[in-house]
């Protein structure tokens, strides 16, 4: 019998070709006019350095095309966008450090970065590499839950966990020192989608009605009252709001995906409120988080010793100086705002380019978060579904937690901006993210004709499950 080979398309190629030299010129954009404006001269070496990041992109992009064919061809262009913005902005800041004479630990914060972001780039490849399926992530639900605690409490462990700006939030390694927080939102969100497929039935059926909503049983609120406590721990005993703030919410987020119940996101919602309300009024690191929030500008709070308001109140008077279209790269003071490379970047970007820039930023992390959505809907499992949600949740979560605490929406925060701020640990976890987004993806958007479909389903097929479930 004769064999009929059966082509099927892979869109996207090219225009995620284009699109990532396109995201490419713009870290390239804000390097070069930052030294032009601040020196007159275009950078030395400019046509290398302009050719070898091509040459990385295009590699970079095939590599991508190789092993996740159907992958979204927006995801990878915008993450990198994102990575190259931050990459300039930083380089930005290192030169207003060098004329000021900072320290030499600063001076090398934007080649760090660059290093960072090419060993964030090949722990994406490698995860593609490694990881030919989705599913096979939802086999050992509690390792992954296991892990996720490990790293959690790491920071609190004697002699491992490390104490910087007042926060325990950072575990230390001989000369290298990382968040593990930042990796936790990525194991969790696997644990999450395996625990919540598992006992997604369970989980639905709802107790007595109070209001017009439709509570949970009592007995299903154990993994709630776990995960409350678990995210309360984090914010008394590592002093982090905005790490309390990512895990809960993401649980919250994932579990109204799975229920379709608006009960868990009101009683989640209501249970954060007091736990929060309670710890503002136990312990004073919160205390100060609120007072710097609400009173940003009373001179007491400003000059206090210890949880001032000074680094907040400078970022907000760099933004009112930028205005609308931003004094241009090199040309405005982000250097000012304490931390202006890591947490306050998002500030540092404002004062430079503008509140239109700012947008322009806001808009490129709604779009990859609109991606991981996309994916989220177009997986046929329902574990797919649920960790591509986690994913892309997680992302905006983040953004609103980091964005919020700058531009005074909700108190201040010591998560960084993903991909933009200064930082090995949450770059390194953003791309991990990237992986899995471009990893589900590939698996939704690969047509029931290609030949690893068929293999794929064959190898997982105890792993599957329905559409509907």
């Amino acid at each position: 019998m004769a064999t009929v080979s059966v082509k099927t398309a892979r869109p996207g190629r090219w225009s995620e070709l284009v699109l990532m030299l396109f995201a490419v010129s713009l870290g390239i954009g804000g390097y070069a006019l930052t030294i032009f404006n601040r020196g007159g001269d275009l950078p030395q070496n400019f046509i290398f350095h302009i050719v070898a990041l091509i040459l990385v992109a295009v590699l970079a992009t095939l590599i991508v095309r190789w092993l996740a064919p159907y992958a979204d061809p927006v995801i990878l262009p915008v993450a990198v966008a994102l990575n190259s913005l931050g990459l300039a902005m930083i380089y930005r800041i290192d030169q207003s450090y060098i004329a000021k004479g900072g320290s030499s630990l600063r001076l090398v914060i934007g080649a760090r970065q660059l290093i960072w972001t090419a060993l964030g780039l090949s722990v994406m490849l490698a995860i593609l590499y490694f990881l030919p399926s989705h599913r096979r992530l939802r086999s050992t639900p509690m390792l992954w839950m296991l892990l996720s605690l490990l790293l959690l409490i790491s920071p609190i462990i004697p002699g491992l966990g490390k104490r910087i700006n007042g926060a325990r939030i950072w575990v230390g390694l001989g000369p290298f020192h990382f968040q593990p927080a930042e990796l936790v939102k990525v194991t969790l969100a696997i644990a999450f989608a395996a625990y919540l497929v598992a006992y997604r039935d369970r989980l639905v059926l709802g107790g007595k009605k109070i209001f017009g909503l439709r509570l949970p049983r009592a007995k299903d609120l154990g993994p709630l009252l776990l995960i409350w406590i678990m995210s309360l721990g984090v914010l008394v005993l590592q002093r982090d709001l905005g790490t309390s703030l990512l895990f809960f919410g993401l649980f919250v987020s994932m579990l109204y995906v799975a229920t379709d119940r608006i009960s868990w996101i009101v009683l989640g919602m209501s249970m954060f409120a007091v736990g929060a309300v309670a710890a503002k009024s136990l312990f004073a690191h919160v205390q100060y988080r609120f007072d710097v929030w609400l009173h940003t500008f009373d001179p007491e709070i400003y000059s206090r010793r210890y949880g001032g308001s000074w680094q907040l109140a400078q970022a907000q008077f760099g933004m009112a100086f930028g205005g609308l279209f931003g004094t241009g790269w090199g040309k405005g003071y982000p250097q000012e705002v304490y931390a202006a490379n890591s947490d306050m970047i998002l500030a540092s970007l404002s004062e430079e380019l503008g509140l239109t820039g700012l947008f322009a930023i806001l808009v490129l992390y709604l779009i990859l978060v609109e991606r991981g959505f996309r994916a989220a809907v177009s997986i046929r499992d329902g574990f797919g579904k649920l960790l591509a949600t986690g994913l892309a949740f997680s992302i905006a979560l983040q953004l609103f937690v980091v964005g919020g605490g700058i531009f005074r929406i909700i108190p201040l925060t010591g998560l960084t901006a993903p991909f933009m701020a200064a930082g090995g640990s949450s770059l390194v976890s953003s791309w991990i993210l990237v992986a899995l987004l471009l990893r589900v993806s590939d698996a939704a958007r690969r047509p029931a004709s290609d030949p690893s479909t068929a293999l794929e389903t064959v190898k997982e097929g105890s792993l599957g499950e329905s559409a509907d479930s």
